[in-house]
Parts: structure tokens; sequence; C-alpha cells
């Protein structure tokens, strides 16, 4: 994955991996214009996903995970949001695509796993019925053939009885089996970038390790390149090779997934980190984030982590309520964004934060 790059000269934070990205999102900002202002949901957003890797993008709700993902899909085209940036899919600007272009590659070139199957799937028609539906809009073939294709589907997503479950309405389904129908939904076409919100949500743990290791099976069967949008860092540790953290709708750290849990630069990420329960510390206190997320209408002039951070006093003077830190590099592929001094956050990072809590 290749990293933001910060827009003052810095250290290179773009990866040597060798392989050519296959998506690319290029200072992307997404804005809401409404009656009581204007709702900045993400601001100048970078970053790029090469195939067969897996992105994980965390933050609290609210932070512009989910736009970022809708901005991706083209889903912001005819609303009211203003979208500016380019996001480059395969070559092509999905910013300057045209509504009718975008929908011709939705589903063949990129699929989305939707937070709440039962809401992404419609309620009036049967799960074969919609599958077929999806292969239909993109490959001129007879219903027979597409119906072939989303029994196999549904038995390779793990659906039992396929042949038969492929005439039940959503709400005959369970949970798991709504998100495995979405997942079969999302691969009919054998989409090259797959986005997955929440995948596991309101799902319990067994459920939520079946799906994981089916999406982990599947990017290993097609290659697909994947967005895992979620609040779980446990997820993130076993599915991502890489990890954007956003918070008040920036990136504020970002790096390979190794380098994010064990080596972390910025205060958000630590307070991330340090909610994780863990096995070995059962009965002691979860390190918590004073505060709350700032509005989106009325960001901080600053850091937009300021008014919560716990470690500003390391900064001199004001510079963390009037300026916005730039997205620094701080290692090989690694970047963050806070006006402490790095070698300053390594040692608060080392002797106090991680002491915090158990080694890993």
């Amino acid at each position: 994955m290749a990293l933001p790059v910060a827009r003052t000269p810095e250290p290179p934070t773009q990866p040597r991996t060798g392989g050519p990205a296959f998506l690319e999102v290029r200072n992307l900002t997404v804005r809401f214009p409404t009656d009581d202002g204007v709702v900045q949901a993400v601001n100048d957003l970078s970053f790029s996903l090469e195939p067969g890797k897996t992105l994980g993008i965390v933050g609290e709700s609210g932070s512009g995970k989910s736009v970022t993902s809708l901005a991706i899909m083209g889903l912001h085209k005819g609303t009211r949001a203003e979208v500016s940036g380019e996001i480059w899919l395969d070559g092509r600007d999905v910013v300057k695509m045209t509504v009718d272009d975008i929908r011709r590659l939705r589903g063949r070139e990129m699929a989305m796993i939707f937070q709440d199957p039962l809401s992404a799937l419609h309620p009036y028609f049967r799960v074969g019925d919609q599958l077929v539906e999806a292969y239909r809009v993109h490959h001129d073939v007879p219903v027979a053939a597409a119906r072939t294709r989303a029994i196999e589907l549904l038995d390779r997503v793990g659906i039992p009885s396929p042949d038969k479950r492929f005439h039940d309405f959503p709400h005959q389904f369970s949970g798991g089996m709504r998100q495995r129908a979405m997942i079969a939904m999302a691969l009919m076409c054998d989409p090259r970038l797959l986005i997955a919100d929440e995948p596991t949500t309101a799902l319990d743990v067994t459920v939520q390790a079946q799906i994981l290791d089916l999406m982990a099976d599947l990017q290993r069967e097609f290659g697909s390149a994947i967005i895992m949008i979620t609040h779980d860092l446990g997820v993130v540790a076993q599915m991502a090779d890489s990890v954007v953290v956003m918070y008040g709708g920036r990136a504020v750290e970002a790096g390979p997934t190794r380098e994010i849990f064990y080596r972390p630069h910025m205060p958000y990420t630590w307070g991330l980190l340090g909610s994780i329960p863990r096995v070995e510390s059962s009965g002691g206190r979860l390190m918590s984030i004073q505060g709350s997320p700032p509005s989106l209408i009325n960001l901080p002039p600053g850091c937009p982590f300021e008014p919560r951070c716990t470690f500003k006093e390391h900064v001199e003077g004001d510079l963390c309520r009037t300026e916005v830190p730039e997205l620094a590099g701080v290692g090989a592929d690694h970047a963050a964004r806070c006006h402490i001094p790095a070698l300053v956050r390594q040692r608060i990072y080392t002797e106090t934060v991680r002491v915090d809590r158990p080694a890993s």
C-alpha cells in the first residue's frame, strides 16, 4: 500500500512494494452542505491499495470511514455532497466519471458489502433473484446461466442447500446468512476491489470468525483488493496488511499493520490500542480516551484531537490549538499527524503509554 504524502517536504511515505496500485485516493475531500453548516466529513485523505492486499480503515463513529467508501463507489453522485480530489481506479478517475460510467464499474470492477445486509437486500425480492439481477446487469447471459452462477456463489459462501435457499426472502435468512448472501452478491462478477463496511457488526463471535475466514479464502481465490472498515482492531490485526487511522475526517496515522500495532506514533492511536481488552489483564481497567469526537460542522482550528489529547503539554505554545499538523513520515511506509516531535513521541510511548498496557 502506498501511504499519504505530506505536502511539505518530508521523508518519503510511499512503500517500495514493487506492485502497481489498483486503487489510489489523492487528497479526497467530501463535504455536505446543511442548514446548520457544512459537514466536513473527509478532509484531504490519500492512500493507495494494490491487488491482493487488504487495507484496514479504523476510527470512531463519525471519523469519515463510511463516507470515504461511498465516495470510492461513486455513491455520492446525484446527492448534495461536494466531492473533490481524485480517486483512481485502475487508471480511471471515479470523481470525474459520469453516473452511468460508474454504474458500469460497480459489480464488475468494485463491489461493497454494506454494514446492514437486511437494509441492503430488497425485502420484496427473493435473495436468488437479486443475485441473478446483479449478474445479468454486467453479463449478457440467459436467466438459467445467471441462476447457476448464483447458486454456485451461495454454496461457495457457505449457505446450506443453496438451490433451495435461492428462493428465500431476506427475512428468512439469519444475520450471518444474510451477510454471506451479501458477500455472494458482491462477488457475483469477480470484482477486483471489495469494500467491506463493518462486515461483522451484530454477529456473534463464531459467525464473525467464519465471515472473516471466508473473506480471506475468497481473496486468495480471486486476488481481490479489500478495504476493511471496522471499529474492531482485532479484525484489523487478523485481516489487514496496512492500516489508516481516521479521526475528525482526516487520516491521523497510516502504515503497515505491524508498525501501527507495535510502534504507533499518534496519541489517538495509543488510545485505540489501549482500549483493547486482553485476557492476561482480566479484571484490570481499560485505557479510555476522555471526551467525545469533534463536530464535523465545527472542527477545531488546530489538531482535531487536541481537545482530548493528554500529551499536548509536550508541544510549546498554542501550536496544537491553532495549526493542523501535517501527515509526516516517521519511518518506512509509516506516517503520523502530530505536533509532538517524533523522538519525544517514541519516548512517551515507550516509557508511559506502553507500560500502561500489557506487552504484546
